[in-house]
């Protein structure tokens, strides 16, 4: 008779059967009861795993060693784990113990929220002219003040005309006006540059700690 041992256990073929001893040190899965659903292709569950061997972890991260595939997977169903085989490419492949369906579910959590991030900061542009007028200027800020204030970056551009591309100073000089004009909400996230006939510059909001709730109580007191 030929055992298999690793840390957790012992499992062996006697009779054509297996027998599994377990210690406390592997967590059960509350509820047992591995499910056999549809997997998909970037990931094999339980009985879609196809390699001969694999290197098992459980569900604290140990490693209990190299097992057959059959094992692996009695000593996960025995547990109440799903058996997921996480690292395929790996010699032999790695397979995990634990819960899949709860992990999909965080995993599509964790996706949205990269989702919603992504569709929270966009980049606005605005454009100005060498010879722009105080109003106009100011026209501009506050349409700058404004995205900024949503959380978008804002990416300024100066237009050079004619011979004003041999002046980049003439740019260069709003562009710092502007970023003096907004520090109190943004940092430059680009240095002015030179493009062509165009200076440009990139300004990010500027992210702000929340208050506490002892600084809300000393506000109102």
């Amino acid at each position: 008779m030929r055992w298999i041992g690793f840390s957790r256990g012992l499992i062996g073929p006697s009779s054509g059967r297996l027998f599994l001893f377990f210690s406390n040190e592997i967590p059960f899965r509350p509820f047992g009861g591995r499910a056999r659903r549809h997997v998909i292709a970037e990931l094999r569950v339980n009985d879609e795993i196809r390699a001969a061997e694999l290197r098992v972890v459980d569900p604290l991260g140990k490693q209990l060693g190299v097992m057959p595939r059959q094992n692996a997977l009695y000593l996960a169903d025995g547990l109440g784990w799903d058996l997921v085989e996480v690292a395929p490419g790996a010699d032999p492949p790695v397979a995990r113990m634990m819960d899949y369906g709860k992990f999909k579910y965080e995993q599509s959590v964790k996706e949205r929220e990269a989702r919603k991030k992504q569709s929270r900061s966009t980049v606005k542009e605005l454009t100005f002219k060498v010879k722009i007028g105080n109003h106009d200027y100011e026209i501009k800020r506050d349409r700058a003040l404004r995205f900024l204030t949503n959380g978008d970056r804002v990416r300024v551009r100066v237009w050079l005309r004619g011979r004003e591309a041999s002046r980049p100073q003439l740019g260069m000089a709003i562009l710092e006006r502007l970023s003096s004009d907004l520090a109190e909400v943004a940092t430059v996230d680009q240095p002015a540059k030179l493009e062509g006939r165009n200076m440009t510059m990139a300004l990010a909001p500027i992210k702000r700690p929340a208050r506490s709730f002892q600084d809300v109580d000393e506000g109102s007191a």
